[in-house]
């Protein structure tokens, strides 16, 4: 067996025992299961929320974007750079208390709960269980093709190997494997990214030499509106591409569902740090890999490519063994955290809602797990027919999921009049104008990014939406006062919030009980 084969290998077992140490623990109750008890600290909330946020498109699709359009693709880094602070500063405490005052353990049931509707609960499930599917099938059409450079497998050979490591762990451990493997990725990633940034830009002679090759090759590389001017004047488009990722954050259920699972709302500051301090050292560097590509590799078939082939092409096999694995760290921290979070919405969203709403705490741990392999076997039978590219797959479900959540969740918090009319407006509006916008090319038509075409949508439909229907409960309006102050969720509701919820809670669960009653 080769060195490098080796290295990874161990890089594999590890992640496996980290799965399995969290076993014991996950099999006490569904709260340490699906939110690891909410204890999660500052460092290890920052780089599980953004390892999760970055997945296989930072090593794949950002650096595939670049190698096609030059600089133009550095407006998607430009938002992203900023991403994790704003998801942090406008929705991390806020919702962390409202969550906590809700009971909830998911983001579909909060967004349940928080609009006092089974129906907005019924659609934000489909609409989850879709774009998580077709997300996760980006990653693992990623994982296929990384783990075949390395090994010199077949695609689908590589792909299920790679897969079925992600899904034992998560299956085994829960929500701590997830993000204790995501803590370790996300370190690998930079220190991956950064060994190959530092030996291509030395070796093309820094970045004024690379501008110079790339104007010899094409002057509109150089330019901010894409190879050919592809994207000129076209702002509506460039406002799409920084907005997907410094505000779409705040619309993936995968991403959000950190901010419930904070030890305190004072872990937000530190968050903000650790991930500021992440996002600077690694987001751009990626993109710059793909403008290096465009000189180095001039004759590389799969743009997607880029980064895996200059780790072998410049670094001697056991080094690129470990920059390797951070391109499968990547993967792999995107992966688990939508099984997981699919796994959530199958079991507690779908099976103890409306199902077997009685289910015994072991049973629906049993469920959970079950959801998460069905849904990584799923996922790997697709992958295996390799749907479109990475990048393409990825602007989608991301694009879909931001335009279906962003304006709900935000509004939960900020809005004491968004009521479950506005919620159900806004996601089926924002998703499916995103939908139809990508679908039908409109985005070259009217020169505004899908994105943007669906945030406008969604915030008219949640506006105009919440001046229909009933408006939020007492009991709801006061939970959203006690959600905006800064007084600390008492520690005896902390403790006990699986089984002896707060007045709040009490109130709109008894609210919802009735109503429900009354109709049928």
């Amino acid at each position: 067996m080769k060195p490098d084969l080796i290295v990874f290998m161990i890089y594999l077992l590890g992640l496996l025992g980290v799965g399995l140490y969290f076993s014991r623990r996950a099999a006490q109750s569904v709260d340490e299961y699906l939110l690891g008890g909410r204890k999660l600290g500052p460092a290890v909330t920052a780089l599980t929320m953004q390892s999760t946020a970055m997945s296989g498109y930072m090593f794949m699709g950002g650096p595939a974007l670049a190698f096609q359009q030059g600089w133009y693709a550095l407006w998607y880094a430009i938002g992203d750079a900023g991403g994790s602070i704003i998801n942090l500063s406008v929705l991390g405490k806020r919702m962390r208390r409202m969550s906590e005052i809700l009971g909830a353990l998911s983001p579909v049931e909060y967004l349940e709960k928080r609009y006092e509707s089974p129906a907005v609960r019924i659609v934000a499930s489909i609409i989850s269980i879709v774009f998580l599917f077709a997300y996760v099938f980006a990653q693992f059409i990623a994982s296929g093709k990384a783990l075949s450079t390395l090994t010199g497998l077949s695609y689908e050979i590589a792909l299920i190997l790679g897969v079925s490591v992600i899904i034992i762990y998560t299956v085994t451990g829960g929500y701590l494997a997830v993000v204790w493997t995501d803590f370790i990725q996300g370190i690998i990633m930079v220190l991956g990214v950064v060994a190959i940034f530092v030996v291509a830009l030395a070796h093309i002679g820094g970045l004024s030499a690379l501008n110079e090759k790339l104007a010899a090759i094409d002057p509109t590389y150089l330019s901010i509106w894409g190879k050919d001017l592809a994207y000129y004047g076209q702002w509506g488009v460039v406002l799409g591409a920084i907005l997907i990722y410094s505000i779409g954050y705040m619309g993936l259920p995968h991403v959000v569902v950190r901010h419930m699972s904070m030890e305190s709302t004072k872990t937000v500051k530190g968050a903000i740090m650790w991930s500021a301090l992440w996002n600077q050292m690694f987001i751009f560097t990626p993109y710059i890999l793909g403008l290096i590509g465009i000189v180095m590799l001039p004759n590389l078939s799969d743009p997607e490519m880029v980064i895996p082939t200059l780790a072998y092409t410049y670094f001697p096999g056991i080094f690129a063994a470990i920059l390797l694995s951070a391109v499968m760290a990547a993967i792999m921290s995107t992966s688990d955290s939508i099984l997981m979070q699919a796994g959530t919405i199958l079991s507690r969203d779908i099976y103890q809602r409306f199902i077997h709403r009685e289910a015994s705490q072991p049973r629906m741990i049993l469920v959970s797990r079950v959801c998460i392999l069905l849904a990584g076997i799923i996922g790997v039978v697709v992958a295996i027919y390799e749907p479109p590219s990475v990048f393409t797959l990825v602007i989608f479900a991301f694009g879909a999921l931001g335009n279906s959540f962003l304006v709900p969740y935000v509004a939960s918090v900020y809005s004491k009049k968004a009521n479950h009319i506005g919620a159900l407006c806004a996601m089926i509006g924002g998703g499916t104008t995103n939908i139809i916008w990508t679908s039908m090319g409109l985005e070259g038509a009217t020169a505004i990014h899908p994105f943007l075409a669906g945030l406008v949508i969604s915030i008219l439909g949640m506006v105009i939406g919440s001046q229909f229907g009933r408006k939020p409960s007492q009991p709801m309006q006061d939970a959203f006062e006690k959600a905006k102050g800064n007084r600390q969720i008492p520690l005896n509701i902390e403790k006990n919030i699986a089984r002896d919820l707060s007045p709040e809670t009490k109130n709109v669960s008894d609210f919802l009980a009735e109503r429900n009653l009354m109709k049928e």
